[in-house]
């Protein structure tokens, strides 16, 4: 009887932190059009890993990492380097599906989603160096 709480407790917080992730994207989605960004894709699956978001503005093509957290510190820390480089290939998968965009410029964008919903933009966030 022990073995199976660990499992149910582990799929609560699961289902918890899908509810908050669709959550936070929508909310990203909706700040997104308020900017003028036409969403292209969502929660797109590669063999690197998933893309949040993949939205397109006047040429520029942004890769949307999006980020839900209780405070804005906590959230803009979530981005560790191993989950960049994943983004990366993701990314340059997609990009070889999808040629014609970014016309203008490609960068990967942060959108940090607080606990009251409201959302910041952490403009190219991980630019190589």
């Amino acid at each position: 009887m022990r073995r199976w709480l660990p499992d149910f407790i582990r799929q609560r917080r699961g289902a918890r932190a899908d509810r908050t992730g669709r959550s936070a994207e929508a909310a990203a989605r909706e700040a997104l059009a308020a900017e003028g960004w036409q969403v292209l894709a969502e929660r797109h699956r590669t063999p690197a890993g998933e893309l949040d978001l993949i939205a397109e503005k006047d040429g520029l093509l942004a890769f949307i990492e999006v980020k839900a957290r209780p405070s804005w510190r906590e959230a803009a820390f979530a981005l560790a380097p191993r989950q960049q480089a994943r983004l990366m290939a993701a990314a340059e998968i997609w990009l070889a599906h999808h040629p014609g965009h970014g016309s203008r410029g490609i960068r990967f964008d942060v959108l940090l989603v607080a606990a009251d919903g409201s959302v910041k933009r952490i403009i190219d966030a991980l630019r190589e160096t």
